[in-house]
């Protein structure tokens, strides 16, 4: 019996490879490069499933190819919303992610951006690199303090609990979150967070403010040149979440005009292809998506991948299912 076709859009983890392409017919990504739409086009002719990453898009007027052999989308990610969802199901394919497994890596990114962007660590880095640091002096890159300050969170999910922890445990800030309804009481509890019913309550009182929503038509640019207005001039804005979140114009222009002090981004509008504004920015610390860069945690959402498709093929209710 011919094993099941699958195509990885981008490459993964070695030992994950290894371990499809003992179960299944797998094409690799050799040299790795973005995957076209065309080439997604064919890929959904030609194989039973299809595995894109969080930086591929798949709009409707890809996944509405004639004659499609594809019926999963194993997405290599949390985040789906690169996948027209209401396509897909139109469509009759399934979808799934990689919940879980990368809340703590994520986390840890939020808080490095945090602590680089507060103490002007990328800034210091590049004069160093440059030659041109003089010396300690008492007023040389004076920056903002960490400890005891506040930190809202937009969007209250796991990332943004494990983050709180960092931040509340290991710095004894305030933890303020934008929910729809309130949190678990024992996480609220032991945060000692305060939930904020909108983002004009949330953002004037925050020092640190890190974004933790999901992605999509509900929340793009919801950080814009009217809600940057709101915060403080000294706040920083962290980005782990999705790039349309905010307004790349309206943030450069905020930080251009020390409207705000600083922002922190590991995930930005088009990427690859970022507002080249930003890199002209003393005060924005940017990586380039490194939130789950981790061997243990990518390795983890290749297994998540993994289990969902062993379901899939063998009729089985498949975990981590959204389509």
């Amino acid at each position: 019996m011919n094993k099941p076709k699958v195509l990885l859009s981008r490459r993964w983890p070695a030992s994950v490879e290894a371990k499809l392409q003992a179960l299944y017919d797998v094409t690799l990504n050799l040299d790795d490069h973005p995957l076209s739409a065309d080439e997604f086009r064919l890929a959904l002719q030609n194989y039973d499933a299809v595995c894109p990453s969080v930086c591929d898009s798949l709009p409707a007027e890809v996944l509405n190819v004639a004659n499609k052999r594809c019926k999963i989308l194993g997405n290599f990610g949390v985040g789906y919303n690169h996948i027209d969802i209401a396509a897909a199901k139109q469509q009759g394919l399934i979808v799934t992610n990689t919940p879980g497994v990368l809340t703590q890596s994520t986390a840890d990114i939020a808080m490095t951006l945090l602590l680089m962007s507060a103490r002007r660590g990328a800034e210091g880095d590049r004069l160093v690199r440059a030659g041109a640091w003089a010396g300690w002096c008492p007023t040389h890159m004076m920056s903002s303090d960490v400890t005891g300050a506040t930190l809202g969170l937009v969007g209250f999910g796991r990332i943004a609990q494990a983050m709180a922890r960092k931040a509340h445990h290991g710095f004894g800030m305030k933890i303020l979150y934008l929910k729809p309804s309130p949190a678990d009481p024992a996480v609220v509890d032991e945060l000692n967070a305060e939930r904020c019913d909108t983002l004009e309550a949330l953002l004037p009182r925050c020092d640190y403010v890190s974004l933790h929503c999901p992605g999509g038509n509900e929340t793009r640019h919801l950080i814009n040149e009217k809600t940057l207005n709101l915060m403080k001039p000294t706040a920083h804005l962290i980005n782990t979440a999705r790039g349309d979140v905010v307004d790349s114009k309206a943030l450069i222009k905020a930080l251009q005009e020390k409207r705000i002090a600083g922002a922190g981004l590991d995930v930005y509008e088009g990427e690859p292809n970022i507002d080249q504004g930003f890199l002209a920015l003393e005060n924005a610390t940017l990586l380039p998506h490194l939130g789950s860069a981790t061997i243990a945690t990518r390795t983890a959402m290749g297994e998540k991948v993994l289990e969902n498709l062993k379901a899939y093929f063998s009729g089985k209710d498949i975990p981590d299912r959204i389509a």
